[in-house]
Formats: structure tokens, C-alpha cells, sequence
């Protein structure tokens, strides 16, 4: 379960990548840049701050093979994708919940506390999207007002109050990343975002 949780994060994020480049009309190396970095960066940062290295997509092809799979279906699909206006934010979404679990169990595997799981899963989860939009010359998601990292944090809560109760892993799994992405959705459907801080 953790393995394809993983494997679905990374597509979905290929994806997100993948479109986001395609919107700002770049070609098809650039695509393939974004998808990949948006993919991995998360996890590439993880894994070298914990010393995990080499970072988990050098030792596993199958990431890279997902990827390339996510690069080719937004471009052969590239036009009902587009159609799709929640197309981006959904795979983004997803990608959101899905990494933050796994930045999370990473940490539990290196014994580390809590807080510092909750910091891993966040990274994991933001990080790639936070280089996506910076190579895209966006302003980060990140550091808008839209309630991005903070359900990182929540997820990461979240997580660790149901492990205290014992859960089975699948099914910790499948109810923190539903909480989380049910949050993303709702925080844009209904426009729940952060105060911003504006100088005097």
C-alpha cells in the first residue's frame, strides 16, 4: 500500500508538472524538466536531509518509468486535460495528500520525532511544487494565502493521533491523505485562505 501510494504521488505530480509547463507554452524538454522536478523534488529533498542516499528514485527505476508515463498522458491527453479547469488542482491535490504520508513514515523510519515526521511530510509534499512554480516563474502556492502547507501540518497531526489508536496502516493511510485532499477541495471551493501580512 505505502509502495503504490508513493507510485501514485509521483504520476500525479509528474502530471501537475507536466500541465503547469504546458501552460506557459514551454516545449517538450522544458515539459519533461518541470514533470520530473516536481515529481521528485520532495522526496530528493527528504532523502538527503535524512542521509537516505542515493535518493530513492536513483535506486528505483520504476519512479522514473512513472514519470516519463505521466509527461507522455498530459501531452497525448493535453486537450481534454486543458477542457478540464481542475484538471491541475486536482493532480496537485493528490500529490499533496499522497507525499505528505509518505515524507511521514520516512521519518518514522529514521526514529525521528514527531514534529520533525510532520516537517519531512510537508517538504516531501511542497517542495516539488515550490520548484515547479519558481522554474515557471510563479509565485510559489505555497507562499499565497491558499491553505497549502498548513494541511500538510493537519494531515501530519492527523496521522499520528490515529497511529496512537492502533490503526491498521492501510486504513490510517486512506484517511489521512482522504482528510487531506477533502480539505484542499473545500479550503478552494469555499475560498478558506490564510491572513495575509501586509506592512504598516
Amino acid at each position: 500500500m505505502f509502495y503504490l501510494l508513493d507510485i501514485i504521488g509521483t504520476m500525479a505530480f509528474a502530471l501537475s508538472g507536466a500541465l503547469t509547463a504546458m501552460n506557459k507554452r514551454l516545449d517538450p524538454f522544458g515539459v519533461f524538466i518541470i514533470a520530473f522536478v516536481t515529481a521528485v523534488g520532495g522526496g530528493t529533498l527528504r532523502d538527503t536531509l535524512i542521509g537516505r542516499t542515493p535518493v530513492g528514485w536513483m535506486r528505483d527505476l520504476n519512479y522514473v518509468y512513472f514519470i516519463i508515463a505521466g509527461y507522455f498522458l498530459a501531452i497525448i491527453f493535453r486537450k481534454k486535460l486543458d477542457r478540464l479547469r481542475t484538471s491541475l488542482f486536482l493532480f496537485d491535490t493528490i500529490g499533496l495528500g499522497v507525499f505528505t504520508l509518505i515524507g511521514l513514515e520516512k521519518g518514522l523510519d529514521t526514529n525521528l520525532h514527531p514534529i520533525i515526521c510532520i516537517a519531512l511530510g510537508t517538504m516531501t509534499a511542497c517542495f516539488g511544487g515550490v520548484t515547479r512554480d519558481i522554474l515557471c516563474n510563479e509565485i510559489p502556492v505555497i507562499f499565497r494565502r491558499e491553505i497549502y502547507a498548513t494541511i500538510c501540518i493537519v494531515g501530519g497531526i492527523l496521522f499520528f493521533i490515529l497511529k496512537h489508536w492502533n490503526l491498521d496502516n492501510d486504513i490510517l493511510y486512506v484517511i489521512t491523505s482522504c482528510v487531506m485532499i477533502s480539505l484542499r477541495l473545500l479550503a478552494v471551493k469555499f475560498k478558506w485562505y490564510l491572513p495575509a501580512l501586509k506592512q504598516n
